[in-house]
């Protein structure tokens, strides 16, 4: 019995050895992983925060301007008039009607594809830079809650940055807003108004250049920088208080209250140096020119021959059109942005 036993234990030995050889000539073949396809990259790409802040201020963009395109038109023939010049001197009511009698419905449009096409990259990068400046460079160094300055100063950097990339298309859009308009300097109307390429090319080839382009930009800048911080540091306050305890997020009502709240504040505070932006984007521009010298002797002229008022031209419709504008901008750009968010892929943990 011993020696049975002894002598089948080295038969077993040799086969477990053979079975051990085996196994270790046949190659283990990790878990099939499932190739990510084009769409996938895409949906990965678009669901960064900082794409989807993007992608999402352009449509909120787009939105917002579309839907206040006459008050915007009718702000920026308020704010051109100065004095002896009275043929909008009109109420908001009155001059709307103007429009429609004189220019139909291209009127109240008049300007506003050049101003989508400015402004769906402006607020584009505008969204998109704040997004950025705040998680790479606020938020790293001072947590995940920022202090209103820190907003304040984070939006004031987005904005510049969006003035610097848009800022032709803007002044195109200035001159494209007036030249329909019945102001008797600008002469007889041709049948035939130049577009935005043709105006843009005007001005560089018979005004100075590439600098004819930027004309006007400082005092855009001083306007925009403020502006921006404004919006998005009341927005962001507006918003957390308008959060009911236990929520992540308000509805929607109040996400639009807040867009209106933080854009009234914004806009009557950076107000004038709208009024300064206009003037000067039509400095040269033949028949309306003011050949102002300076900022400071843009405000001196101004101030004197229109009185303080002069600052806040175009002020009332510029109010009724914030709170349309600010709240489907606001709203349109969380709803845009959570939507691309939420098509982040997850990855599955690989098998063990």
């Amino acid at each position: 019995m011993v020696k049975t036993k002894a002598a089948a234990q080295p038969g077993a030995a040799i086969d477990n050895t053979a079975n051990q050889l085996r196994d270790a000539e046949t190659p283990t073949l990790p878990p099939p992983v499932e190739k990510l396809t084009a769409m996938d990259h895409l949906r990965a790409t678009v669901s960064q925060p900082v794409v989807a802040a993007f992608c999402a201020g352009g449509v909120a963009g787009a939105v917002s301007r579309t839907v206040v395109s006459p008050l915007e038109r009718l702000k920026i023939l308020f704010q051109v008039q100065s004095a002896g010049r009275d043929a909008y001197k009109l109420s908001v009511g009155k001059a709307l009607a103007k429009m429609w009698k004189e220019e139909g419905w291209r009127g109240f449009m008049r300007g506003n594809g050049t101003n989508c096409i400015r402004i769906v990259p402006y607020s584009a990068v505008q969204f998109g830079s704040y997004n950025f400046y705040k998680r790479n460079f606020f938020e790293r160094y001072s947590g995940d809650s920022l202090t209103p300055l820190s907003r304040l100063t984070c939006g004031g950097i987005a904005g510049i940055t969006s003035v610097t990339f848009t800022y032709p298309l803007d002044i195109v859009r200035t001159r494209l807003s007036i030249q329909s308009a019945s102001f008797a300097e600008l002469g007889p109307k041709s049948q035939k108004l130049p577009g935005m390429w043709e105006t843009m090319t005007v001005m560089y080839k018979t005004e100075g250049g590439f600098a004819a382009l930027y004309r006007g930009i400082v005092p855009t800048v001083a306007g925009v920088a403020p502006y921006v911080g404004l919006n998005f540091m009341t927005y962001e306050f507006v918003r957390q208080y308008f959060t009911p305890e236990g929520d992540e997020n308000p509805s929607a009502v109040r996400k639009l209250a807040a867009g209106a709240i933080s854009g009234a504040v914004a806009q009557t505070c950076t107000y004038p140096f709208d009024v300064l932006r206009r003037r000067f984007q039509i400095n040269t521009m033949s028949g309306m020119g003011y050949q102002y010298k300076g900022i400071a002797d843009a405000v001196r002229v101004i101030v004197t021959q229109e009185g303080i008022k002069g600052l806040y031209k175009g002020i009332v419709p510029n109010l009724l059109k914030v709170a349309p504008s600010m709240a489907s901008s606001w709203l349109s750009f969380e709803l845009c942005r959570d939507f691309l968010v939420s098509l982040k892929v997850e990855e599955e943990p690989l098998l063990q």
